[in-house]
C-alpha cells in the first residue's frame, strides 16, 4: 500500500494503490483547504483550482495529469515558479509513496513569478 506523507502536518497514511489524493487526505482530518475555500470550493471536479497541493517527492508515484487539470493550473498564480511539482488533489490518484505539502504558499516576489 502506497504511503502519503504529509509534510505540513507531520502525518502518514497508507491508502489503496489509486486512490483519490484529496479524498484520501480529507478522511485523515487533513486540510487541504485554506481561508474561505473551506466553504466555497467545487466538490473535486478539477473546476476551482483550491485544493492544490506541492509534491516534493514522489511525483512518479502520481497518475499523470489531465487537459482540465494542465489547464486550470496554467490560470492558477501559485503554479509559477512549481510547474513541475503541483498538482490538484482532486485530480490524482496516488499509486505509490508521496510526500505533500498542503496550503502552498504564493511566491509573489520570487524569481520566477515575473519571468
Amino acid at each position: 500500500m502506497p504511503t502519503i506523507r504529509f509534510v505540513n502536518e507531520k502525518k502518514e497514511i497508507q491508502v489503496p494503490v489509486g486512490a483519490n489524493l484529496r479524498n484520501e487526505a480529507m478522511r485523515a482530518g487533513v486540510q487541504v483547504y485554506s481561508g474561505m475555500d473551506k466553504i466555497f470550493h467545487c466538490p473535486g471536479f478539477g473546476c476551482c483550482g483550491t485544493c492544490r497541493v506541492l509534491i516534493p517527492k514522489g511525483m512518479e508515484n502520481l497518475s499523470a495529469m489531465g487537459i482540465k487539470e494542465r489547464l486550470r493550473l496554467k490560470v492558477s498564480m501559485d503554479y509559477i515558479g512549481h510547474e513541475n511539482e503541483m498538482r490538484l488533489s482532486c485530480q490524482t490518484q496516488v499509486k505509490g509513496d508521496v510526500d505533500v505539502v498542503t496550503q502552498p504558499p504564493v511566491n509573489w516576489f520570487g524569481e520566477n513569478f515575473f519571468s
